[in-house]
């Protein structure tokens, strides 16, 4: 028996800041020092290396698991939409539930939970948890939605991946421009078909590469605020993806046993738009082969990196003809991936 994602939504929020709305911020080296260049040169080099033109962040009244039941909904009515015979709801995140202006996470009870009573179910034997795995979190999910399917532990499960990024920014800190809101969502059950999930790769690397990813205080070392922000190696990050995440990409394509020449779209976490076209580039090059036009969406654009909600937004808008140049139909064979937080990699590839 393999699984297959029966419904899909996304949540896109309604809040847009380009990168003009950054001219006034006072970017700052990590040791609090000035930046050789004024903001429109620092800028215009952020769009060459990220492709980021604006991004998306919630209105104030909003939190993740409020956005994270928005897309939980739209994938349960796009499926039959029933939702007490749900058997897990799964939310990837990173930060729980933040305010407007910031603060600590809020994390208890689990957003999945928050998530479960904003959607009205009231059957108990659905349970509800969250996964915490950096951006590769909803990838995850959807793993272990479809070894309880295999198991017979369930025979539906949601699975959530929402963040709000834009609550955890250092304003002192350029790499904060790369980072937005957002949420997606699906709904997985059993298949008896050629459709559904063929194979999957996951791995955690924790030597050199654990605080690749991590949280500290502001650039600007004259605030007395001792809140912390998300902050990264930006370079060590890159060359890993590189040199880790086609390998994994591979390794689920051999799992599946599809040929390369059959994979139709990668779907892969709108992190930085160079490296995921580095990535997909080394991944065609471990089968001696160029990047096929239009294998890869791409939302990065528009709506930045919003961390486990960028793979199941770009599919569903995929799914729901909203990108131009790209559709999937039934049998077509595509790949999710994601790199992240831990540092994190995996891949699914999945049959429609």
């Amino acid at each position: 028996m393999k699984s297959k994602i029966t419904g899909v939504g996304s949540y896109v929020p309604e809040v847009v800041t380009k990168n003009e709305d950054f001219l006034n911020h006072e970017f700052l080296n990590n040791d609090g020092s000035a930046f050789g260049s004024d903001n429109e040169t620092i800028i215009e080099k952020f769009v060459a290396i990220t492709g980021i033109e604006e991004r998306r962040y919630l209105k104030p009244d909003q939190t993740t698991s409020d956005i994270a039941a928005i897309a939980g909904q739209r994938a349960i009515n796009d499926s039959d939409g029933s939702k007490e015979d749900i058997d897990f709801i799964i939310v990837a995140h990173n930060y729980g539930d933040v305010k407007p202006d910031g603060g600590s996470s809020d994390m208890v009870p689990s957003l999945a939970s928050r998530v479960k009573n904003k959607l009205g179910i009231k059957n108990p034997a659905c349970v509800a948890y969250d996964v915490l795995f950096g951006c590769p979190g909803w990838v995850l999910g959807l793993t272990q939605a479809d070894s309880f399917i295999k198991s017979g532990l369930a025979k539906k499960v949601l699975v959530i991946g929402a963040e709000a990024l834009s609550r955890v920014v250092d304003p002192h800190d350029r790499d904060s421009m790369i980072y937005s809101d957002g949420a997606g969502a699906v709904i997985v059950q059993p298949s008896n078909g050629d459709e559904g999930i063929l194979g999957q790769a996951t791995a955690t690397y924790t030597e050199d590469e654990t605080y690749f990813i991590f949280n500290e205080t502001s650039y600007n070392k004259e605030l007395e605020d001792k809140t912390t922000y998300i902050k990264m190696y930006g370079r060590r990050i890159y060359n890993f993806a590189l040199s880790k995440v086609p390998e994994g990409m591979k390794t689920a394509m051999e799992q599946a046993g599809v040929d390369i020449k059959d994979l139709k779209k990668i779907f892969i976490h709108q992190a930085n738009e160079k490296m995921d076209e580095a990535i997909v580039e080394r991944f065609y090059k471990l089968y001696g082969m160029d990047v096929p036009t239009d294998i890869m969406p791409m939302i990065i654009h528009k709506l930045g990196n919003s961390s486990v909600a960028t793979v199941p937004t770009v599919m569903d808008l995929v799914v729901r003809g909203k990108m131009e140049n790209h559709k999937v139909e039934k049998g077509d064979v595509v790949m999710f991936a994601s790199v992240g937080a831990g540092m994190n990699i995996n891949a699914i590839v999945y049959r429609y």
